[in-house]
């Protein structure tokens, strides 16, 4: 017993001493902003360029060695070994990356998404996190080849964690492990130099997917401009591309079609609603999935499970009640529907036509409208021939309704299927904050789709991914849900058909 007691009193101890010599990650990063120059000339770093020479320690293969960041959201990094050349970047809109064996291709899921926040990362290092809702957290203090080090989680609103470590002693930042879906690269720095005004280290060692390589710098250089094309993707094909215009005629066209097939499906929602808590931790706060099907040819939406239960007994007996509200609805309309028609139909002259359709339906195609299109290429996702397209605000473009100012606001990326000519996937970012003094949605708000080929016939919603900041007069709400998609079953009906009073076929 005393043994498990002194046992206790020693970790206790421990505890303590780590808490006592661990600092607060603003002291730490305000200890770094200090070494490497002052916050100040930091903040006035609008791009920088590093250039040198690279070689892999397990071969001895050297090369050219260079990396770019501007702008804030623009980031490239190339290099060559005798010949064998890897590129990679980020142009505002997606990520890619190059290599002599694979090709290029458009990076998605959590590659596309730890690229991302390296890019955000290497243009404002840890000055912006708040603004991009990161947290910084302690890790506590460790030892680095011999040296004291403050430990620092950089954690993204999208749930990136970049792990830093400072110097204890000089506050420089001597390692950063970044996330490179599906692996981990990590980088060591030192011999720091002086260049305009801001501490720069000039070696840099890269350890990623079980190879290192040491970068020897011959110049860092500062708000220097850059060419677009260094984030652009690469022009390496002479294959001809589809009029992307016309291309986005023919989405638009196979819309309708698609959504007469989406009716004949029934299919499940989860919605997960997500949140960093004050360690960076990314946690599920709750979850909810409904069950969507068809009355009368109406879309009727069923919770089924509440944070991965079945419903209380108090919960399904409302949810019971939402269901007759909802079919007791959906026959007022029809009812409506049927004595307009009635109505029409005893009109003597004149021709009836097409009723407005307030509710029409609004495409992607729709919404890239007031979007420059640019960078198509052709690549292989899930399989299938796509063909990729980046989008951005065309500053030429006049709204005119409120859709289409809000969708003129974003950038991003989207992937045609080449065969059925169907959005199988979309990322977006809004560009600037939009809305008014009541409410307004924040600058940097995302989206992503993501969609699957169900039955071979149609691609449908598999992931949603929705990260937004809203402001309602003083009080500001944080958005970050995962939405997916599943169970679907195709059925046949004859519903939409069927008038009122008439029965409905199984």
């Amino acid at each position: 017993m005393k043994l498990f007691k002194i046992i206790y009193v020693v970790s206790l101890l421990a505890l303590a001493v780590t808490a006592a010599n661990s600092q607060s990650p603003s002291k730490v990063i305000g200890q770094a902003n200090k070494a490497l120059g002052g916050e100040k000339a930091i903040k006035a770093v609008t791009s920088w360029r590093r250039i040198g020479k690279i070689t892999r320690i397990s071969d001895g293969a050297t090369g050219s060695y260079s990396e770019t960041a501007a702008g804030g959201d623009l980031y490239s990094r190339k290099y060559d070994l005798n010949g064998f050349e890897v590129e990679s970047g980020f142009n505002g809109k997606s990520g890619w990356i190059r290599d002599s064996k694979d090709g290029l291709r458009t990076m998605t899921g959590d590659a596309a998404t730890d690229f991302q926040a390296e890019t955000l990362y290497r243009n404002t290092r840890w000055l912006k996190s708040k603004d991009q809702k990161a947290k910084l957290t302690t890790g506590g203090t460790t030892n680095f080849n011999g040296r004291s080090a403050n430990v620092i989680y950089l954690t993204t609103a999208k749930a990136v964690r970049i792990k830093l470590y400072f110097d204890s002693a000089t506050g420089l930042l001597l390692r950063e492990e970044i996330p490179q879906s599906p692996t981990v690269s990590e980088y060591e720095f030192s011999d720091y130099k002086m260049t305009n005004g801001i501490l720069a280290p000039y070696s840099i060692k890269y350890k990623v997917a079980g190879e290192t390589y040491e970068v020897t710098l011959d110049e860092v250089k500062y708000n220097q401009s850059a060419a677009k094309s260094t984030f652009d993707f690469p022009k390496l094909t002479l294959e001809p591309l589809p009029n992307i215009p016309a291309l986005l005629d023919e989405i638009r066209a196979n819309a309708e079609k698609v959504a007469d097939i989406l009716e004949n499906y029934s299919y499940t929602e989860t919605r997960i609603d997500r949140d960093l808590n004050a360690d960076g931790d990314f946690i599920q706060k709750s979850s909810e999935k409904r069950l969507l099907t068809f009355y009368k040819g109406n879309r009727i939406s069923r919770t089924i499970e509440k944070n991965g239960k079945p419903l209380s007994a108090s919960d399904q007996a409302k949810e019971d009640r939402d269901i007759e509200k909802q079919i007791a609805e959906i026959e007022k309309k029809l009812a409506e529907k049927e004595r307009k028609l009635n109505e029409n139909n005893r009109v003597s002259s004149g021709v009836v036509g097409q009723p407005k359709d307030d509710g029409k339906r609004i495409t992607i195609a729709d919404a890239l409208k007031g979007s420059l299109l640019i960078n198509p290429r052709r690549e292989r996702f899930r399989g299938r021939n796509v063909i990729v397209f980046d989008y951005e605000p065309d500053p030429a473009f006049k709204p005119q309704t409120r859709n289409e100012k809000l969708f003129a606001l974003f950038t991003g990326a989207v992937w045609v299927d080449v065969l059925t000519k169907q959005v199988v996937r979309l990322d977006a970012v809004l560009t600037k904050s939009t809305g008014n003094f009541i409410a307004k949605a924040k600058r940097g708000a995302s989206f992503s789709l993501e969609n699957e080929l169900v039955n071979n016939e149609i691609w449908l919603p598999s992931q949603a991914d929705i990260n937004l900041s809203i402001k309602i007069l003083f009080f500001g709400i944080d958005i970050n849900n995962l939405i997916k998609y599943g169970d679907y079953n195709r059925f046949e009906t004859e519903v939409r058909d069927v008038k009122v009073g008439e029965q409905s076929k199984p």
